[in-house]
């Protein structure tokens, strides 16, 4: 398992548009993507369970990637919140 925490960076924090590209991207992922959000592990291939997480703006989440592809899956997923996950 590898891990990293990242800063949500979107003004709305992570609701529809935003976690509909972040699960579109875990799914793509061969990995087991959890997201962890203060006491709550959030399924990341799940829109749903992402928007129920109400991820505010500047949270700190971390990303865990379990499984065959975690390097490169975990640098993706960083890098797209990073991005601002197209906002």
């Amino acid at each position: 398992m590898v891990s990293q925490k990242v800063t949500v960076k979107n003004p709305s924090g992570l609701h529809a548009r935003p976690a509909s590209i972040l699960a579109q991207a875990a799914g793509k992922c061969r990995s087991n993507v959890i997201i962890v959000y203060g006491n709550k592990n959030i399924q990341a291939k799940s829109i749903l369970n992402i928007m129920a997480a109400a991820i505010k703006t500047g949270s700190e989440i971390e990303i865990q990637c379990t499984g065959e592809s975690e390097e490169q899956d975990l640098q993706t997923l960083v890098a797209l919140i990073e991005s601002g996950l197209g906002e």
